[in-house]
């Protein structure tokens, strides 16, 4: 710790430190003295995580999370209430809240993460309601450039010292911890949130779960792991044979959105007949170069062959890798350019000129030229980009993806007869026109064909 910005409150910070360096134990550290938050006890593990409930509670719920992640927000608003009335209150659960901040996404949240954890330092309850602000005022400071000055009037609104807050904001000092998070929960395989561990502490058996999943599927799980029973997703040894489809590949999904030309009801860009037989997704990643390849060699071939002759509907969802750094605000960007009728115009070009904005650390100016050049309104385009609202929809489709399987690109999911099925990697327009031209033939014959169900 930096003697020269003592803390004030709780032994959180001076715990983790001495925890971190190996010089205390976990019993000095759960020899910590709790605090209370809405009548019950709140402090910090062996580690240094913050948590709710009877510190000696059966199981521990871990939450990796993200301040500024929408799904992780209606976790917090929709499910955690009513698992912790019933489960945090009776001292069943412990709650320990770990920083997942998906930078490449929310570039914002970990100032938020760092904002909380400086909080801790004047103690579990101040952190704890903290925390509670940060997902309640999320639509507020999501859409922020710099959230600083925000920050710091919500650690002023929970109690905090501003003095020793900005001390410690200033100092940078909390940055490696929610890094060192990241990389923790990215070590465990995890790659979205909110995910969730389970820690059965008479076993030491550990579960995931990933996803702002139901109430129901929580109580399932937490029910059977209380009653040293394996929950139901781990018991479940085969997938149903034919899952339901998700709603963006659903016939109500697909429809046109009458609101928004040129996009289906579930908030996807598409060309081609909206009654087509067969309907084919792409998940892309504008910095991807096979997706480059296809987009500019391969798909205007199919385009020509199918889609203008309306056989074939076409969908474009994003899926940004973690190694391309740029890709989540160029998809924004063509999201932002979908907002004035011109995603297809702006889809292209962020392709054809990828090494243009691509390079350096701020992709930002390049995609406004682009913009200009492809007829969009400069403001208006510029606002829609720095409002980090587009940025949101590509969380979206980052989710649907991962919730059906993608994980190389391109991927394409073919859909006709209530079944996907899914491609991955470029194809030459032969190739791939010989694919279509198959499943168009299967579908038209009344068949679904082989091939691997993309919603398994």
């Amino acid at each position: 710790m930096n003697s020269r910005h003592p803390r004030k409150g709780g032994p959180w910070w001076l715990l983790l430190s001495l925890a971190a360096l190996g010089l205390i134990g976990s019993a000095a550290a759960e020899a910590a003295p709790l605090e209370t938050y809405q009548g019950t006890p709140v402090g910090f593990t062996a580690d240094g995580l913050p948590f709710r409930g009877d510190p000696n509670a059966p199981l521990t719920l871990v939450e990796y999370s993200d301040y500024l992640c929408p799904f992780c927000e209606r976790y917090f608003r929709q499910t955690l209430p009513a698992l912790w009335e019933k489960y945090g209150r009776p001292g069943q659960v412990k709650f320990v809240f770990r920083d997942f901040p998906l930078t490449s996404l929310h570039p914002t949240a970990p100032r938020g993460a760092a904002a909380a954890r400086c909080v801790a330092e004047q103690g579990a309850t101040r952190f704890w309601r903290m925390h509670d602000e940060l997902f309640q005022a999320q639509p507020q400071w999501n859409r922020l450039p710099d959230p600083t000055a925000f920050l710091a009037k919500v650690a002023q609104k929970v109690g905090a010292d501003l003095t020793a807050y900005e001390r410690c904001m200033a100092s940078g000092r909390h940055d490696a911890g929610v890094q060192q998070s990241v990389a923790a929960g990215q070590a465990l395989g995890f790659s979205g949130t909110p995910t969730f561990q389970f820690v059965h502490q008479a076993s030491g058996k550990t579960y995931t779960l990933v996803g702002a999943q139901p109430v129901e599927i929580f109580t399932r799980w937490i029910d059977a792991l209380l009653a040293g029973k394996e929950p139901p997703q781990a018991e479940q040894a085969q997938p149903p044979e034919k899952p339901e489809l998700p709603f963006w590949a659903k016939p109500e999904g697909l429809k046109p959105d009458p609101k928004r030309a040129g996009f289906t009801v579930a908030g996807d860009p598409y060309k081609g007949n909206p009654d087509a037989t067969l309907v084919v997704v792409e998940f892309g990643d504008f910095q991807c170069p096979a997706c480059q390849r296809h987009a500019l060699t391969t798909q205007p071939a199919l385009d020509k062959k199918f889609v203008e002759t309306g056989e074939v509907l076409w969908v474009v969802k994003h899926f940004p890798l973690r190694i391309h750094a740029h890709a989540p605000v160029a998809a924004a960007a063509a999201e932002c350019a979908g907002d004035q009728g011109k995603f297809w115009a702006m889809h292209h070009v962020l392709f054809e000129r990828v090494e243009q904005w691509s390079a350096g650390d701020d992709p930002d100016s390049a995609l406004v030229r682009l913009a200009a050049d492809v007829g969009l309104d400069r403001a208006q385009f510029t606002a829609c980009l720095t409002s980090r609202q587009a940025l949101e929809r590509v969380l979206r489709d980052l989710y649907d993806g991962h919730g059906i399987g993608v994980r190389n690109l391109p991927a394409f999911i073919l859909f006709h007869g209530g079944t996907g099925h899914l491609l991955t990697g470029a194809r030459s327009p032969e190739q791939f026109a010989a694919t279509l031209q198959q499943r168009l033939e299967s579908a038209k014959s009344g068949m679904t064909g082989g091939g691997s169900s993309a919603n398994r």
